[in-house]
Formats: C-alpha cells, structure tokens, sequence
C-alpha cells in the first residue's frame, strides 16, 4: 500500500478545524502518565507530536517514508525512524508502546506475531502495549490476546472506543496489556 503523507494529515487537519476531536489516542495514553512512548506505526506522528507537546518523551516509527516524511516536517525535534514493525529493534524501552490506527491490520497476514513481540520487546518492566483495531479484517481479539500473552504480556484493560467506552462485543476494540 502506499501512502501520500501530507494527503493524510489534511483529513486529520479538516477533522480538527471542524472542531472534531482528533487525539483520543494520545489522551488516553497520557492517563498512564508515562515519561516516554513508543509510537509505533507512527503514520504522519498525530499522536506522537500530540503526547510530545504535554512534555512525553516520544520516538515515532512507521515503515512509509511519505508519512514518516510529513512527520518530520511537523516535529522536527522528535526522533522519527523509518523501519518495518515486524522485526523491530530500536534498542530502546519505553513506558507506553501504542499502536494506534489499525496498525496490526496493515502487517503482512502471519506476521502478527512477530509485530506484537517487537512491540513488546520495547516495553519497560510495568509498561504497556495499548493498542485499538478493527476487528472485522481477519486478526481476532483471541489471536491478539495470545500474541500478546506469548511475549509475557497481560490483558489490563479492554475499551471499544479510546475514550474508555466498555467493550461488549463490536468491530472495534482498544486492548491495554502490561508487562509484569
């Protein structure tokens, strides 16, 4: 698939001027008051550059040079890489991994596994991975739950929306899973 980054901040940009809300993501990470966030599946950094203006250290990762190239030009001052999530290896941990915008969805289907274990290896001791998708393209709660629980991760909570809304079923779900 291949993206036009600036193409895809301006829906963002025409949600936000209509007064829509457009960093429910970042909000709810921040409820974890973490130090730093991985941002992994970055896109044009919306999140990211979100959670870096309330003072959160933050990497962005995306494997789009488009996007990632957008990002950039928005926040330059934050460490943006451009790499594939499946066999990820920053050398670095953080408090708070997020995958945000239907990024397990957008992985090559069998690797999911590998995704969430490279997400996972980012996480500090007592971190999370919070992650929201959709849930009518194939990759289930189930899988995701045992993806998670194969790299000693934890089911916390589970949302249908990232304002906390209870999850009861549906075709969205936002997981948060810790590292013991």
């Amino acid at each position: 698939m291949r993206w036009d980054g600036d193409d895809y901040q301006s829906r963002f940009d025409r949600i936000a001027a209509e007064g829509g809300d457009i960093h429910g993501e970042a909000a709810l990470v921040r409820s974890f008051q973490p130090a730093t966030v991985l941002d992994a599946g970055c896109g044009t950094g919306r999140v990211a550059i979100e959670l870096a203006r309330h003072g959160i250290e933050v990497v962005g990762v995306d494997t789009d040079a488009s996007m990632l190239a957008t990002a950039r030009r928005l926040a330059p001052e934050i460490r943006w890489y451009q790499r594939d999530l499946v066999d990820l290896d920053l050398g670095l941990s953080f408090d708070v991994v997020v995958l945000a915008g239907n990024v397990p969805l957008f992985t090559p289907p069998g690797t999911e596994p590998a995704l969430v274990a490279g997400a996972a290896a980012h996480v500090r001791p007592a971190g999370r991975l919070v992650a929201g998708f959709a849930l009518d393209r194939g990759y289930t709660l189930d899988d995701y739950d045992a993806h998670c629980r194969a790299v000693g991760l934890t089911v916390e909570a589970r949302y249908a929306t990232w304002s906390r809304d209870p999850y009861t079923g549906g075709q969205y779900a936002v997981s948060v899973h810790g590292k013991p």
